[in-house]
C-alpha cells in the first residue's frame, strides 16, 4: 500500500486542510478501480466502512491479491468536516458559497468533443487511452478559484482514468439504495444484490454535475458522438453513489458487512483476485425519473405512516402533518406505487421540506431529479 497526501490551497491565512489517498495493488493490469467516502462530510457510515476497507484491502495487497490499482480515498471532505456549527455538522454544502459539495463537477463532453478532433482511431482500446489523457489535460488546465473548487478539481482527478468508481454516501433516514447511469443499471445489479439494496435509481442525466457522472457520464455521451466513425466503449468507467442506509447506522456490524458487499463486488469484476460469491437476488432497477419526492405542503409537526424498506401503494399515507398553531391536520398520501427508500429525520416541517422518498416504475419527473 502506498500512502499520498494532497495539500488543499487555504482558504484563510493560517489554515491547512489536506486529503489522504491509499492506493493498493501492483499496476499491472492496467485496471483501476476508485472508492471514496463522505463527500457529504456529515454522513458518518461510509468513514467507518472506509476503515474496514483499508484494513482489508491492505491485507490483500500483502498477499498479491490485487494485479491492478485500487485508490481509497477513505474521507473525501475535510473542508465540510470541520463545519461545526454550535454542535451540528453542516458537511453537505459548502458554507463560503452554499454550493452542495456534490455537485457542479466539470462535465467534460464538449470540451472532450473538440479536443478528440483528429485524435481518435479504431481501435477502441486505443480511443479509451486517448479520451482518458485527454481529460487529465483538461483537467490540468482547470485553475480552481477556491478551496473547495480545488477539492472537486483534486477527486475528479483522481478518478478520472478508473474503469469503477464508487462514490460512498448515507441518506438521513434509509436502507442501502445506489444511483447510477441507465445504461449501467445491468453492471451494477449484482453490487445492489451483495449490498441487499432495496432500490437501484438509474438516469442518463440526474442535474447538477454529481461526482459520478463526471466520471461516467462522458463515456455513454461520447459514445454517442463518435460511435458511427470512431468506436468508444460507453462503459469504459462504470460508476455508482452507494447510499449505506442512514445518518445513525453507524456500527461494526455493519460497516463490516458493508464493506464485504463491496470487496465482493470488486471481485465480481475482477479487480481483486478469487471467486466472488454466488449473486443473491438483486432488487429491480427504476427510474430516477419515477421517484415521489413527498414535500410538506404545509407546516408541522410530522407524523410518519411509513419508514425505508416499507412498500408503499398508490394512495396510502405516508405522513400526517398536524399545525400547533390552528391544529389542522394534512394527510399526505402516494401518488406512485413503489418502495420507500428515505425519509427525512427531522420531525418538524417547513412548507415545501422533502419528507419521504419512493422509487416508483414510471418516470414521471425532469429536470434537476436529485434532492439539494
Amino acid at each position: 500500500m502506498q500512502t499520498q497526501f494532497h495539500d488543499l490551497p487555504a482558504a484563510s491565512a493560517g489554515t491547512f486542510r489536506r486529503l489522504r489517498s491509499l492506493h493498493f495493488g501492483r499496476g499491472a493490469s492496467g485496471r483501476k478501480a476508485y472508492l471514496q467516502a463522505a463527500l457529504h462530510a456529515d454522513e458518518v457510515p461510509p468513514l467507518l466502512v472506509a476503515q474496514k476497507l483499508a484494513t482489508r484491502l491492505a491485507a490483500l495487497d500483502d498477499a498479491g491479491a490485487i494485479m491492478g490499482e485500487i485508490v481509497l480515498v477513505p474521507m473525501a471532505n475535510p473542508i465540510g468536516l470541520a463545519q461545526d456549527l454550535q454542535g451540528s455538522l453542516l458537511g453537505r454544502f459548502d458554507l463560503g458559497s452554499g454550493v452542495n459539495f456534490n455537485r457542479q463537477f466539470r462535465h467534460l463532453t464538449p470540451a472532450l468533443i473538440a479536443r478528440l478532433s483528429g485524435r481518435l482511431s479504431p481501435d477502441a482500446k486505443q480511443n479509451t487511452r486517448t479520451i482518458r489523457a485527454c481529460s487529465h489535460e483538461l483537467l490540468t488546465e482547470w485553475l480552481p478559484t477556491s478551496e473547495t473548487e480545488a477539492l472537486k478539481h483534486l477527486l475528479q482527478t483522481l478518478a478520472h482514468d478508473a474503469d469503477l468508481v464508487l462514490d460512498l454516501h448515507c441518506d438521513n433516514q434509509a436502507v442501502v439504495h445506489l444511483y447510477t447511469g441507465t445504461a449501467q443499471a445491468e453492471a451494477f445489479a449484482p453490487l445492489a444484490a451483495y449490498l441487499s439494496a432495496q432500490a437501484l435509481l438509474t438516469s442518463e442525466v440526474s442535474g447538477d454535475e454529481p461526482f459520478d457522472e463526471s466520471a461516467s457520464r462522458i463515456w455513454w455521451e461520447l459514445s454517442a458522438h463518435f460511435g458511427e466513425h470512431f468506436p468508444i466503449d460507453p462503459h469504459s468507467c462504470l460508476a455508482a453513489t452507494v447510499e449505506l442506509r442512514g445518518e445513525t447506522d453507524v456500527s461494526h456490524e455493519l460497516a463490516e458487512q458493508d464493506a464485504e458487499a463491496l470487496l465482493n463486488f470488486l471481485r465480481h469484476l475482477g479487480h481483486i483476485d478469487g471467486a466472488a460469491p454466488a449473486l443473491p437476488p438483486s432488487c429491480p432497477a427504476t427510474p430516477l425519473e419515477g421517484v415521489e419526492p413527498v414535500t410538506a405542503p404545509a407546516p408541522g409537526i410530522v407524523v410518519f405512516a411509513k419508514a425505508p424498506g416499507d412498500w408503499v401503494e398508490a394512495g396510502e399515507l405516508v405522513a400526517e402533518i398536524i399545525d400547533p398553531l390552528t391544529d389542522a391536520r394534512t394527510a399526505l398520501h402516494a401518488s406512485v406505487s413503489g418502495r420507500c427508500f428515505a425519509r427525512s429525520a427531522r420531525r418538524y416541517a417547513t412548507r415545501g421540506m422533502r419528507l419521504a422518498k419512493i422509487a416508483g416504475a414510471k418516470p414521471f419527473r425532469s429536470g434537476k431529479l436529485l434532492s439539494m
